[in-house]
């Protein structure tokens, strides 16, 4: 699998690593709600160092006497992390269960509230990072590079993990497509994602190796800040002073397409640029548009809010958030080459 993704700020002169003790990696979910405080269901804010969010969902699903698809998150959280997440419980006319034993050394409940609505997947503003880089080594002009990262963003790539060890999603990925059958679902919507994933990733940088990360095209499908809305630019909306001032302050942002059925949205030199970047994908295109997915649209590129970090010798500390589906690692990239290997999530 090529995962050779081209940089926005070039490749990376520091090395280092990231999640050398589940410390180094703090992440706080940012729900963007309160519990309403009443309804059938049970909203736990648990705070968790070196846990699958899958085990303490099942002690949950135990502890409330409920099936474990009863209980849902609103985003799968690090294992090798300190983490801070949402988990919800449906207890329609059931009094509150004692979650007490839930709690040992690596496991302990913030606070508990009840709420009117399910808590679905992606239900989160976003996640507030605290990251920790260790054993950096080699030159380079640090604070000038993530003061660029802040103000230019860096590209919105999916990570590695989506991919699998050594992009087995996406080998699995094809095997489906070619006629395997895959009785679980939960395995057959995570190679579809991991297929889709890697036609956004790629696409993405081949428009960074082009040059054209940061500029609009005719054609382009721009996105409206924060919201999934996007339209072309094409003779509705000609590519004129306005649409520069937007974009140039941030109103709109380029894109890059999520495989599914339909025409491809971006039309002209955008839409060229895109169709070459996977001209050689139709096994994937095909299976994706088999299975029922539709044109969807990504950011191409992803800003932090309030980044913050602190140089202490061979340590970067890093703090920021970002909004719900991007990856803390699409970040950590653009800052160092990492010398090890991990696995990680930030969704």
């Amino acid at each position: 699998m090529n995962n050779n993704w081209h940089y926005l700020h070039g490749e990376p002169s520091l090395s280092g690593r990231l999640k050398a003790e589940p410390e180094h990696f703090v992440v706080r979910e940012d729900l963007g709600f309160v519990p309403s405080g009443d309804g059938e269901h049970i909203f736990l804010h648990i705070r968790k160092r070196g846990q699958n969010t899958q085990w303490v969902a099942r002690d949950l699903a135990r502890l409330a006497g409920v099936a474990q698809r009863d209980v849902t998150w609103a985003g799968l959280k690090d294992r090798h992390a300190v983490t801070e997440q949402w988990f919800g419980v449906h207890l329609p006319g059931k009094e509150m269960p004692d979650f007490s034993s839930l709690e040992n050394d690596d496991v302990q409940i913030l606070a508990i509230a009840r709420h009117h609505k399910k808590l679905k997947t992606g239900a989160l503003k976003g996640n507030h990072f605290e990251l920790t880089l260790t054993g950096l080594q080699g030159e380079g002009c640090l604070d000038a590079r993530l003061a660029a990262i802040r103000d230019r963003g860096v590209p919105n790539y999916f990570g590695e993990q989506r991919f699998g060890h050594n992009g087995g999603n996406i080998d699995q990925a094809r095997a489906m497509f070619g006629g395997k059958r895959i009785k679980d679902r939960n395995k057959r919507s995570m190679y579809l994602s991991a297929a889709r994933s890697y036609l956004f990733n790629l696409a993405v940088s081949h428009r960074l190796a082009a040059g054209l990360g940061e500029q609009l095209l005719a054609g382009d499908c721009v996105m409206l800040a924060g919201s999934q809305s996007f339209f072309t630019l094409n003779d509705d909306n000609p590519l004129d002073d306005a649409l520069r001032a937007r974009f140039a302050s941030g109103d709109i942002r380029l894109s890059a397409p999520l495989w599914g059925r339909g025409r491809l949205p971006a039309e002209d030199e955008a839409g060229e640029l895109e169709q070459a970047a996977l001209a050689n994908m139709q096994e994937l295109q095909q299976g994706l548009e088999a299975n029922g997915l539709k044109q969807e649209r990504r950011a191409l590129l992803l800003k932090p809010e309030q980044l913050n970090w602190q140089r202490e010798a061979d340590r970067l500390r890093l703090s920021f958030w970002l909004p719900a589906g991007s990856y803390a690692t699409s970040l950590v990239r653009e800052v160092i080459k990492e010398t090890e290997s991990h696995e990680n999530t930030g969704e």
